[in-house]
């Protein structure tokens, strides 16, 4: 079958994450072993971010959340709209003075000329023009409609009235329609027309669409005929949202304003806005993007902090970039994986905050999902879980974090080369000696006759001849390893370690030697059995107790059902403090009552009589330095080992592997 590959440009997707599945695993384990909730540690993740193999760093979302805080405090403080009607004002009172200025020099040159008629005109003309100026209102639109009508004596002051207009009506223009201002600035009476049909039409189909009827023209009948008025749009979602975007951005710029002020721009807005329907179909879009596109961000207001004064289009400009910025920070404080961030629009994080912030975003994102790909984690029902290759690949990497340990202390796992009976071959052979099993490697038995005698048949074999198939002794363990789970367990930091070497000894075993048994028991108040595949998560119990005797009944329960050498190791923290009475009921005490230890020891006795070993590893050994645990051992014939936390796992694997070449060796 001829191999087919398949090419594709580079965007960036193809790279990953830059963090390896297992690394991300290895990051996990702690918290994961602590809480017992994958989702829990992702969230950790989330929060704090990780360290790459390449040696750079993805930032979490605390560091990225006061990332996008500084910046949109940097865009507030760009400037302060509230200004603008301040400076409009006062360029009016400026181009009213200047007016009057022209007056007075046009009545002063009429007297001048000595033409009394001229004069008297002139005169006439000046106090109308006058009484005119000082009957305009205060209010800034208001004002500007006024002298809309007014007839200027001054050319100068009139160009800079017209050309303020003009400045004026592309902010409002702007604010609302920033890709599309120039035809809203257009005195031309058929582009007006244009606007208010195709402004009906987006008013139409977003009601259509919220009757479920289809829509009437189809959208992309629409975009051939007013495409020109809205580039980049390529569906009706996307239109719809790029214009609610505006509009609400346009609607927080009014509403970080003073009521006072607020009013007389939208008034002066309104005032610049002359084509009524034009008007009335901007309002109409307006009422149907807030029920169509609800998130966009209706309602919200910022508080602008800078000192220069700014247009209507620029405050909204910036007030939308602030809110594409709180988007994200929603994002980020709402989050429940690292998943959760594919929703933030990264290309928008890039341009508005910076490519490393974008960059952390999108790696986060797909953490979660490389380790779903590698096939250590799925989802199932709203929750992510360690799949069994999950489980597995947790148990060798805490085992090789063991071993790594070991080898730097200079202990470790030696194979023996002692051979003896068995079934299991070995890829090597030797003579046959005198008492050896009579295992024959014929392969090489005839090959030495034929190298004897030469070739031909029959094959006549000499005892000289004869080499036998080196076997590995057929040994057998069963383990349980008992685990305390008593709330003192991670009060003192004993339960992550206590998990970390059942696991690395599960490991070790189902890899190494996996005709071996091993059982897991938790006890507390009471034991249980715990699954291999239920060791990441199985948690300590918010109870008092330590059972041992009912973990001890448990772990002889469980090995009875097998065969070779039987031991328990009990992982704990403290003597027994609690049993099982003869009605069945749970007996908690402390300090441990006599009761309590008589039967705990009672079942010592019994797997003593069973032929099982118990090792007790005392944790803490401040609280477990009592008689009890040592009599244990008198009576067991096991062993009591002192350890601290971090020292456990090695502990216990040596030890378990020192076993393990004991018991071959008596075979």
């Amino acid at each position: 079958m001829a191999v087919r590959y398949a090419y594709a440009a580079w965007d960036g997707s193809q790279e990953g994450s830059g963090v390896d599945p297992d690394a991300l695993l290895g990051e996990l384990t702690d918290e994961l072993l602590a809480g017992g909730d994958l989702d829990a540690a992702l969230r950790r993740l989330l929060r704090s971010g990780m360290e790459t193999r390449d040696g750079g760093r993805i930032m979490g979302a605390r560091e990225m959340l006061e990332r996008l805080r500084r910046r949109r405090a940097e865009l507030l403080a760009q400037g302060d709209p509230e200004g603008r009607l301040a400076d409009v004002a006062a360029t009016l009172d400026d181009i009213v003075r200047e007016e009057r200025a022209a007056i007075d020099e046009l009545e002063d040159d009429a007297r001048a000329s000595g033409d009394e008629r001229r004069a008297s005109v002139t005169s006439e003309v000046a106090a109308e023009r006058r009484i005119a100026l000082d009957l305009l209102p205060r209010e800034v639109s208001s004002l500007v409609r006024e002298l809309e009508h007014y007839e200027f004596v001054s050319s100068r002051a009139r160009e800079r009235f017209q050309a303020l207009v003009e400045g004026l009506r592309q902010e409002v223009a702007d604010a609302y329609f920033a890709g599309m201002s120039a035809a809203l600035r257009s005195p031309d009476p058929e582009q007006l027309a244009r606007l208010r049909a195709a402004f009906d039409r987006i008013n139409r189909m977003i009601e259509q669409r919220a009757r479920g009827e289809e829509l009437d023209p189809s959208f992309d009948a629409f975009m051939d005929e007013f495409g020109d008025l809205f580039p980049g749009a390529t569906t009706l979602d996307q239109l719809l949202g790029e214009l609610a975007a505006r509009m609400a951005a346009a609607d927080a710029v009014w509403r970080s304003m003073s009521r006072e002020q607020r009013d007389e721009l939208r008034s002066l807005a309104e005032s610049l806005l002359e084509d009524l329907d034009l008007r009335w179909q901007v309002e109409r879009l307006m009422h149907n993007l807030q029920l169509a596109v609800p998130g966009a961000g209706w309602g919200d207001r910022h508080r602008f902090t800078g000192e220069v004064s700014i247009g209507l289009g620029e405050a909204t400009d910036l007030a939308e970039q602030v809110a594409s910025i709180e988007r994200a920070e929603g994002v980020l404080r709402s989050a429940t994986s690292p998943a959760s961030l594919g929703e933030i629009d990264l290309e928008e994080v890039g341009r508005l905050v910076g490519e490393d912030v974008a960059r952390s975003m999108e790696r986060l994102a797909r953490l979660a999902r490389e380790l779903e790909d590698a096939g250590y984690v799925e989802h199932r029902e709203g929750r992510t879980e360690l799949t069994p290759r999950g489980v597995r690949r947790l148990g060798q990497r805490v085992l090789a974090d063991l071993f790594t340990r070991l080898r730097r202390e200079r202990v470790g796992e030696h194979r023996s080369a002692w051979s003896g009976a068995g079934h299991d071959s070995e890829e090597t052979s030797r003579p046959y000696e005198h008492g050896d099993p009579f295992r024959l490697d014929l392969t090489r038995t005839v090959h030495n006759a034929l190298r004897r005698s030469g070739t031909g048949v029959p094959v006549r074999l000499a005892a000289s001849d004869f080499e036998i198939v080196e076997t590995e002794a057929l040994s057998r363990s069963a383990t349980v390893v008992a685990v305390d789970l008593s709330m003192s367990m991670p009060m003192r930091e004993n339960f992550v370690p206590a998990k970390k070497m059942a696991m690395a000894l599960h490991a070790l075993i189902s890899t190494s030697f996996p005709r071996d048994y091993l059982g897991i028991v938790g006890f507390s108040a009471l034991a249980r059995e715990i699954l291999p595949e239920e060791l990441p998560t199985a948690m300590w119990d918010y109870v008092y107790g330590t059972n041992l005797q009912h973990a001890l009944y448990l772990a002889r329960t469980m090995l009875a059902r097998q065969h070779g050498t039987r031991q328990v190791i009990v992982v704990t923290d403290g003597e027994p403090t609690a049993h099982i009475d003869a009605d069945g009921e749970v007996q908690f005490n402390y300090p441990p009552v006599p009761e309590t230890l008589r039967r705990t020891m009672a079942e010592v006795v019994r797997c003593t009589k069973a032929g099982i070993t118990i090792n007790v590893f005392a944790l803490d050994i401040e609280r477990t330095r009592f008689p009890f645990v040592e009599q244990i051992a008198r009576v067991n014939g096991g062993r009591t080992l002192s350890t601290t936390p971090d020292a456990l796992g090695s502990y216990v694997l040596v030890d378990f592997l020192r076993h393990r070449r004991a018991i071959r060796h008596a075979g």
